[in-house]
């Protein structure tokens, strides 16, 4: 029974990061094709700025995230 329900809240916690990457990935084409309309791209480059700028530690933290997020 609890095992049930946390299946489906991890499912649901999938299904909305999913969503939430598909918004960004739109907001990237759009801000590809009509420069400055969304920001995202910006706000992309000052994120890994922030961790490049931490200099290991932050690259050690980026790689651990992304590996993290390919793993689930």
């Amino acid at each position: 029974m609890i095992r049930n329900a946390l299946q489906a809240i991890s499912g649901w916690g999938k299904e909305v990061v999913d969503f939430g990457v598909a918004v960004i990935m739109v907001g990237v084409v759009v801000d590809i094709l009509f420069p400055g309309t969304t920001g995202v791209i910006d706000n992309i480059a000052d994120l890994v700025g922030d961790f490049s700028s931490q200099g290991v530690a932050g690259i050690i933290a980026l790689l651990l995230f992304v590996t993290i997020y390919n793993n689930r």
